[in-house]
């Protein structure tokens, strides 16, 4: 049920963007301004209490509860673990906005700065670490949690629907309510994953352009996702084990490579002053940041961007929270929340402060007209830069590489989660599950590039994700109520164990006392 209602619901779409795409545009735009209008305020307080949720957990009482039985070990080591959820999470993301976020927050900033002076350069890098730092990685900590607690600790189908079973119950869970939020799960999937697929798809055409000089246009970006459709299909369908953790390991070693290669050929002392001051900046405003609105001054640089990505990690949080609950069986929960939070967070602000700090200091002091580059095409951002260091065209061939790489683990892993959800949580979904659900989200890429571009993408994305934070909340409910009632029966085990114990010394004890004559 869920997966025919949830594909012909896709497919609906789907048609009505390839037939209507100036109306599926116009719609999109009016729950746009709906969402930020009348649910701006929700999303920034269930984003901070996610995150204060997953600290709180990690150092309680229930930190050293582990994701499966109490002898499981980790399935996966450490660096493939952070390698296959960083790929999933944010790669595409982090190579699109590098460069082009920084630079174009540096010319319109938020807090009322004026655009193009260095006190826009700081706030630019410190929303940057905001938008790419601890609180998306908190969305995904808390559903990936949840998941992976009640699939391997309590032995549950690996469904959204059943974490709500302590609240509602296995009658309700496994009936029309549990079918829905399924369905709703699986719709936002398919939904944000297509928007990273689209930004990633201009990405690569962007490069294509730089390299070879193909033309940037609906018809080159239809032809790069065909091709590259065909590459993440042959991945998913070889499963988990060899597909998907080879090109994660693959997708790390070369952003690491590019990463450590502009770190050292470009302005390095500049980079490293840029990390420091941003970092603390960042902490030092992590609360107002969290809880800014603009309610005075009708501004809408917030709902433009941190609004927009608190609603782009939520639209993503049931496939990348499915994922990373996939391949986290054997951790506590203290050692996977500080995994998943600390971890891709430290390496997105390095990725930042080198990407986006040699951007500013070419903007800046060597005038190289990046942000003006940046406002008229945002996917020219990252080879313009690049081109200024030495190698630079090879290098952007590196960053090209990088992004397809990127693309096809995104792809794959979203693939392996639709079949996961649509086929009753199985952990092996079938090829031929994986094989429909990659060809509709590929569609749905094409349909959003035809139909709005990059504002269809983001509106699109808002739209599958304001449900689905109702959905969240609920989630972290329910397992703060698992959670204190498997600590609960602990402590009462124990107390018995204690009380069994004691009375059997003390009947020791009392049949080794000789009467007293």
């Amino acid at each position: 049920m869920v997966f025919a209602i949830s594909l012909l619901i896709i497919i609906v779409f789907v048609l009505l963007g390839a037939l209507a795409p100036d109306q599926l545009s116009a719609a999109a735009d009016k729950v746009f301004q709906f969402s930020i209008g009348q649910f701006g305020w929700f999303y920034l307080m269930a984003t901070l209490a996610f995150l204060i949720f997953a600290l709180y957990l990690a150092f309680s009482r229930f930190g050293s509860i582990k994701l499966g039985a109490d002898d499981d070990e980790p399935e996966y080591s450490t660096v493939s673990w952070f390698a296959m959820l960083f790929s999933a999470g944010m790669g595409i993301g982090l190579v699109f906005w590098g460069v082009a976020e920084p630079l174009s927050h540096y010319m319109e900033p938020p807090e009322g700065a004026q655009g193009g002076t260095p006190e826009a350069a700081r706030l630019a890098m410190r929303y940057v670490f905001f938008h790419w730092g601890l609180h998306p990685w908190a969305v995904y900590t808390v559903i990936s949690l949840s998941l992976a607690y009640f699939q391997f600790r309590k032995g549950y189908k690996g469904l959204i629907s059943t974490t709500f079973i302590p609240l509602l119950g296995e009658k309700r869970t496994s009936g029309p309510i549990g079918k829905v939020i399924d369905m709703l799960a699986v719709i936002a999937t398919a939904f944000g994953v297509a928007t990273s697929l689209g930004l990633g798809t201009l990405q690569i055409n962007g490069g294509l352009h730089h390299l070879f000089g193909l033309s940037i246009s609906t018809a080159s970006q239809i032809a790069i996702i065909v091709i590259v459709t065909v590459l993440f299909l042959l991945s998913a369908t070889t499963g988990l084990d060899k597909g998907i953790r080879l090109l994660s390991n693959t997708n790390l070693l070369i952003a690491v490579i590019l990463l450590l290669f502009v770190l050292v050929m470009g302005p390095t002392s500049f980079i490293f002053d840029t990390f420091t001051v941003s970092l603390g900046s960042y902490v030092q405003n992590l609360i107002a940041m969290s809880l800014r609105l603009t309610p005075f001054t009708q501004g809408t640089w917030i709902g433009a961007w941190t609004l927009f990505y608190w609603a782009w990690w939520i639209a993503w949080a049931p496939f990348v929270g499915t994922f990373i609950a996939r391949v986290s069986k054997g951790r506590t929960i203290k050692e996977f929340i500080l995994g998943v939070l600390l971890v891709p967070s430290a390496f997105g602000f390095l990725w930042f402060s080198v990407f986006g700090g040699t951007g500013l200091q070419l903007e800046m002091f060597n005038h190289v007209e990046l942000a003006l580059a940046v406002q008229n095409d945002v996917t020219t951002a990252l080879f313009l830069t690049l081109e200024q260091l030495p190698l630079g065209t090879i290098i952007a061939g590196v960053a090209t590489l990088l992004i397809i790489t990127f693309f096809v683990t995104s792809a794959d892993s979203a693939t392996f989660v639709l079949g996961m959800l649509s086929s009753n949580g199985s952990l092996n979904p079938s090829n031929k599950i994986k094989i429909i659900w990659g060809v509709l989200q590929s569609c749905i890429a094409m349909v959003l590039l035809i139909s709005g571009g990059l504002n269809g993408l983001q509106t699109a994305s808002i739209a599958a994700a304001l449900p689905f934070a109702f959905i969240m909340v609920g989630m972290c409910v329910s397992l703060h109520k698992a959670l204190t009632e498997e600590d609960r029966a602990r402590r009462a085990k124990e107390m018995q164990f204690r009380m069994r114990v004691e009375r059997l010394l003390e009947n020791e004890n009392t049949e080794h006392i000789k009467p007293i004559i």
